[in-house]
């Protein structure tokens, strides 16, 4: 099987399936952006570049004054070299968060 990995990253399409077993397509995922976004949707699909596509998805947008504010985005798309961090959501934990309670200072953007 061939990979291809991200510019500057070791993360590959190879590794991506095997993290996020996506045998099991489509789950839940949390994506952090290179720009310090966190975006958490449906995944649906995703390419040899990481270019990731997902449904229902919304940002959530931290503060350290008041709660979590999350930002309905739909169907989207995220270009591959904009993938910082991917990971899976255990759903039932997710739902038992508080986010208004939560409160966090912004990510900052990935520094090269």
């Amino acid at each position: 099987m061939q990979t291809t990995s991200l510019p500057g990253s070791k993360v590959s399409a190879c590794i991506l399936c095997e993290m996020l077993s996506l045998t099991q397509l489509p789950g839940t995922v949390a994506v952090i952006t290179s720009d310090g976004r966190m975006i958490v949707g449906t995944l649906k699909g995703f390419d040899q570049t990481i270019n990731l596509i997902l449904d229902e998805s919304h940002e959530r947008v931290f503060s350290s004054s008041q709660g979590v504010e999350q930002v309905v985005l739909g169907l989207y798309i995220v270009r591959g070299d904009n993938v910082a961090v991917i990971g899976e959501i255990d759903e039932e934990t997710d739902s038992a968060l508080d986010l208004g309670n939560i409160r966090a200072e912004p990510l900052n953007s990935v520094a090269h």
